[in-house]
């Protein structure tokens, strides 16, 4: 018999068109989430899944069973709203400081679908740029942070996200557009390009350049278009999250190199007070995020919710 657990399985491979990565998003091995659709195709006496090169594909009979999850899933995801609703554990407000402000890029439609599920939920950014923007939780001034990893966790909760890739953004032009990749000793002389916040916030300067002794010239602004269009300009280098510059590489406004032989790589979380981490409408915030970067952005991979 067709269980919810299948069900968040059917939706995680629809979205993923890979089983590796719908067993991330479901917190299974591979392995387990084989024999799951194995059980459901015994069961059914179909297949669920056609293997082609571009990932998996359903059937008609996984196309239908598609449709239940996805119905079944709303249903129940709005069942446990009513219920904390019931409770009283509703009212409330969510504001948001934004640690990586790429993120802009993809909050929007995630807040949209929050004030959908959440009608009674204040939610809101707090402008500017924030050298400590953990400081703002202790000053009651924030109730949550998009960011790294806090160094101390006391009295906070500590959601994980998603981890990608930082990738260098350069000028057509570039003196360095035919590398695959490039090496810290290659961006020795440019012009660092970046937002307004401190060193040791820019993954690039902290993992990167720092350790091979190089110090770059900054020059900051406050939008990631204004960064690209400098980056355009010629007046320097960026360094900025995949899902940031993919639609200006896609079409041929700048170019885009690895960082280092294995990649730069960044995670995100969400911290909280510990207290308000249980407000129903906080942990579906979060699953929003998730879900919602999982089935948006190219090249990102879920976090364990167990870190």
């Amino acid at each position: 018999m067709i269980e919810v657990r299948h069900l968040r399985s059917l939706v995680a491979i629809a979205e993923s068109g890979k089983l590796a990565t719908a067993a991330e998003r479901v917190h299974v091995s591979q392995s387990a989430l084989s024999h799951q659709i194995k059980g459901i195709e015994a069961h059914y006496g179909l297949p669920l899944f056609d293997r082609t090169r571009q990932g998996l594909r359903f059937t008609p009979a996984g196309d239908r069973l598609l449709v239940l999850a996805r119905e079944m899933l709303a249903a129940i995801s709005t069942a446990e709203r009513d219920l904390a609703r019931l409770k009283g554990d509703t009212r409330g407000e969510l504001r948001i400081v934004l640690e990586c402000h790429t993120c802009f890029d993809w909050l929007m439609p995630v807040m949209d679908e929050f004030r959908r599920r959440w009608p009674e939920v204040e939610v809101d950014l707090v402008a500017g740029f924030h050298a400590d923007p953990l400081a703002l939780l202790a000053e009651g001034r924030t109730d949550m942070v998009i960011g790294s990893m806090p160094a101390a966790k006391r009295g906070l909760a500590v959601a994980p996200l998603f981890r990608f890739e930082i990738l260098a953004v350069i000028a057509n032009e570039h003196r360095l557009r035919n590398k695959r990749r490039v090496e810290a000793a290659d961006l020795d002389g440019e012009t660092l390009i970046t937002y307004p916040v401190p060193d040791q916030r820019i993954d690039l300067i902290r993992e990167v350049l720092e350790p091979a002794g190089i110090k770059l010239q900054r020059r900051t602004a406050e939008l990631t278009v204004a960064v690209l269009q400098l980056v355009a300009s010629r007046r320097g280098v960026a360094a900025l999250p995949n899902w940031g510059v993919k639609n200006y590489v896609d079409h041929d406004y700048v170019l885009a190199k690895r960082i280092g032989a294995k990649g730069l790589w960044s995670e995100l979380y969400a911290t909280t007070p510990a207290p308000l981490a249980q407000r129903p409408y906080v942990r579906d915030f979060v699953s929003i995020v998730r879900d919602t970067c999982a089935a948006e952005l190219d090249g990102i991979e879920l976090l364990p919710e167990g870190e």
